[in-house]
């Protein structure tokens, strides 16, 4: 049995006018291992935060479910924790205090000095020792991602769930951040599912990347096997052969749905939604 099943899921919003309702995507099907790191590409619309929320629990699905180890998801839970586009941290904690709140409430058990220590631990994981005292407003913005990317590995949550949690951040501290977290990830194996509009960083990260049509109704069309091997940099991948096949095929499916309807290939790919085509190289 998978560990995470996204099963059947379909959303539908009201319609802008009140007059109907819109469906963002239909038939969403996955089936994620333990410890698998999961992209989901495609364009503004397609419903690839929307889907995030849904596992999350802060969103309801209209059909469908979300299977986690054998439990079908019923709100939000310590068990999935997200680092959102925007930092989301309390502006009156210091960097100590924004992750320690998040272990207190994982582990309401342990006596101060457990979970100061397991705090220390994720700090020092992020690269912010000697930062444990500041506020938000004194952080960069790579800091405060360290911060969020902090938090959210000290619940070891069975899953992480990451939406564009770089979007914010300059692309030089975006390419040291994305190396930090595949180390990150190296260690805690976290099952992680992430939304992007970076393919370059779908490609260092991920393990599968799912690309998406362009909504309304969206569909997966394609799941991308990433076949380079592990540990990955973005100095090394660049020379591995089947980089440039894997990065040219998802920005060539991406162009193809930019300006355009429903492809000949869409069509095709809305017969059997939960078997979307696989592409490996």
């Amino acid at each position: 049995m998978s560990f995470l099943e996204i099963d059947h899921v379909t959303k539908y919003f009201s319609s802008p006018s009140g007059t109907g309702q819109v469906c963002v995507f239909k038939d969403v099907t996955i089936k994620i291992d333990k410890g698998e790191f999961v992209t989901t590409v495609g364009h503004s619309g397609c419903g690839k935060t929307t889907l995030l929320n849904i596992i999350a629990g802060l969103e309801t699905m209209t059909e469908g479910a979300i299977i986690l180890g054998g439990k079908e998801v019923v709100g939000p839970g310590l068990d999935r924790m997200v680092v959102f586009q925007t930092f989301s941290l309390m502006p009156w904690m210091t960097v100590f205090q924004n992750v320690r709140l998040a272990v207190r409430a994982a582990y309401p058990d342990w006596d101060r000095e457990k979970i100061a220590a397991h705090v220390r631990k994720y700090i020092e994981l992020v690269g912010l020792n000697g930062a444990e005292d500041k506020r938000p407003t004194a952080l960069s913005g790579g800091m405060k991602q360290r911060v969020g990317l902090a938090r959210a590995f000290s619940i070891e949550p069975k899953v992480l769930l990451l939406d564009e949690p770089f979007a914010q951040i300059d692309a030089l501290t975006r390419g040291v951040i994305q190396e930090e977290l595949v180390q990150m990830w190296s260690k805690t194996r976290n099952t992680v599912f992430m939304v992007t509009h970076d393919v370059d960083e779908a490609i260092l990260l991920s393990d599968r990347i799912m690309l998406m049509t362009n909504g309304p109704a969206a569909r997966i069309a394609e799941i991308v096997d990433v076949t380079i091997p592990r540990p990955r940099s973005r100095d090394s991948i660049i020379e591995h052969p089947h980089y440039y096949k894997i990065r040219n095929h998802v920005i060539h499916f991406l162009v193809r749905h930019a300006s355009h309807g429903d492809t000949a290939e869409e069509d095709r790919s809305r017969t059997d939604a939960a078997h979307p085509l696989v592409v490996r190289f």
